[in-house]
């Protein structure tokens, strides 16, 4: 990954208090594990960003490495990576994910 790469995505999982790589955006998912996250978060009626891994090959490649997590899409809150669609609906399902957006947000 190139240092200019890596600066990109600090910024953007840094800008953003809940922000999520994905295929498509989230008012046009483009796959369904994007889409489960997307109605994770909106049932959860909180504000968050997204970053289209179609749009651009280079974040598409390097959030993989950036957060050794090998699939998209990818969660971050408040600047640490938190999983995937699995993990997000494990953590939504314990209670656990409203705990933690409700401290990021108040944060």
């Amino acid at each position: 990954m190139t240092p200019e790469l890596k600066e990109r995505l600090d910024n953007l999982v840094q800008q953003n208090k809940i922000l999520v790589f994905m295929k498509g955006n989230k008012l046009m998912p483009q796959c369904g594990f994007s889409n489960n996250v997307v109605q994770i978060l909106n049932t959860l009626g909180v504000p968050f960003e997204t970053v289209d891994v179609l749009a651009d090959y280079d974040i598409r490649q390097g959030i993989k490495e950036y957060s050794n997590w090998p699939t998209i899409p990818q969660v971050y809150v408040n600047g640490q990576f938190v999983g995937g669609s699995d993990i997000l609906i494990e953590m939504y399902q314990s209670g656990e994910l409203q705990q933690m957006v409700e401290v990021a947000l108040a944060s």
